[in-house]
Order: structure tokens, then C-alpha cells, then sequence
């Protein structure tokens, strides 16, 4: 089912703080607010996959390990509560937010029990939108406060920066997307390839061989030993768990 939806937009959005999720899957049918809600996730720090149908939703959710997933109900091919029930019985945990035109009581609780994590009816405004997305995704990675920080670092999301002993160190956009998915996951051994694929959509030509540059200048920025080379598994952020 197409929905039409009028979106409340405001200036004041393009100011707020991006949110921590690092890929997302954005499920909608209707492509002119698939489209709006693609440039302002991108915009705010995210990489975003889009599907417009139920069974390419079900396929890239089981396939790939997005961060979280908007996921709209009224879907051509399979419905949203389908996709998600289905994904659920697999034992995919992803955080889905949910995003309709249905906002009846007894639909919510139909969502939830099919496995959302939260919901959201149409129409709304986009702020709303990230702020439950980005809760979902600070509850994932135990970051309740709304700021990342490891090993001594700040992300400083409103600029795409980071702040390492009180300076300010500028991140392209790249580097910002990596920094962020190593903070959110500091320790753990992330192989060259796991990291391609949180840091880019799959419009962008993913080569994860590119990956190690961006390591590097990584590396030049925060210190040499802020990134640990591990010999055919990948990288560590910090020390190792």
C-alpha cells in the first residue's frame, strides 16, 4: 500500500546532533518521502539502504547487519508485519522502528508483538523520527546519556569532529562514520570487510581494501596507537577485550 505522507519539516532540524547508528535499512514504498528521509538520514551521519517492497526488505535485513531498520507496515509484496515476523523467527535482533499510516491501538500492539522495538505513525515530523531512532540505537550499544565516548574520546556529532584531550580534531565524512563505528564497538576485532559494509550504503562502491587508508588517517590524527592491526582478522579500537 502506497501512503502519502506530508512531512513536518524545520530548519532548526539540519542543527540537531546526529544520531549513532552507523547503517541503516530504510523500508518505504513511497518514494518521494523514501527519498526525503534518505537525504536527511544521509545528512545527519548515516549510511542508508532503501527497499521499496516487502521481499527485497526481507532479503537486504536478513543478509545484512544494518544497525537498525525504519520499517513501513502497508508494503507491496509482503506486508512490513510479515517481513519483521520473519525475521524475527530467523533470530535477527536488529532494532525496527516502525513507521505508518496506521495508528489504531489494537495495530500497535499487533507490531509490537510481532517484535518493533518502537512505533510510529504517520504523519510526523522528522525530528521525532531520529530522536526514537537514535534512542533505539544508544540502547543497543549501552550509550543511555546520547554521547559516545571511548578510550579517552568525544564524539562530537553536531560537527563531525571528535575531541581528544580537549581539542577538536576534524573528521571527514568517511573517517567520522568509521570513528564512530569503532567507538561504538571499542575493543572487539573488526575485519576490513565488517566495516565497509557499516560504513557504506549500497550505492557506493565498496571496496573494503580502501578501508585501510582511511585507518591510517585515522591513525595520523588520534595516534598510531589508537587503531591495532591484527593479521588477518582486522582492527582493534583501543585495548582489546
Amino acid at each position: 500500500m502506497r501512503v502519502s505522507t506530508r512531512l513536518g519539516y524545520s530548519r532548526a532540524y539540519d542543527k540537531l546532533a546526529p544520531d549513532r547508528a552507523v547503517k541503516i535499512l530504510l523500508v518505504e514504498d513511497d518514494s518521494i518521502l523514501c527519498s526525503r528521509l534518505r537525504d536527511d538520514l544521509g545528512r545527519r551521519g548515516y549510511a542508508v539502504d532503501v527497499a521499496g517492497n516487502g521481499v527485497d526488505a526481507e532479503h537486504l535485513g536478513s543478509e545484512w547487519p544494518y544497525d537498525a531498520v525504519i520499517l513501513d507496515l502497508g508494503l507491496p509484496q509482503r506486508s512490513g508485519l510479515d517481513v519483521l515476523r520473519q525475521w524475527r523467527a530467523r533470530g535477527n535482533a536488529v532494532p525496527v522502528l516502525i513507521l505508518t499510516a496506521r495508528s489504531a491501538w489494537q495495530e500497535k500492539v499487533e507490531g509490537f508483538s510481532a517484535g518493533a522495538d518502537d512505533y510510529l505513525a504517520k504523519p510526523f515530523h522528522v525530528e521525532e523520527l531520529c530522536a526514537r531512532l537514535g534512542a533505539l540505537i544508544r540502547r543497543t550499544h549501552a550509550q543511555p546519556t546520547g554521547v559516545v565516548t571511548a578510550e579517552g574520546l568525544t564524539l562530537d556529532e553536531a560537527r563531525q569532529s571528535v575531541v581528544s584531550g580537549g581539542v577538536l580534531i576534524g573528521l571527514s565524512g568517511v573517517e567520522f562514520r568509521l570513528l564512530r563505528y569503532f567507538m561504538l564497538h571499542a575493543g572487539q576485532v573488526l575485519s576490513k570487510g565488517h566495516l565497509a559494509e557499516h560504513v557504506y550504503d549500497n550505492d557506493s562502491n565498496r571496496d573494503s581494501n580502501v578501508i585501510e587508508v582511511y585507518v591510517n588517517h585515522l591513525r595520523k590524527k588520534l595516534g598510531s596507537g589508537c587503531i591495532t592491526t591484527r593479521r588477518g582478522q582486522g582492527y582493534v579500537f583501543g585495548a582489546p577485550r
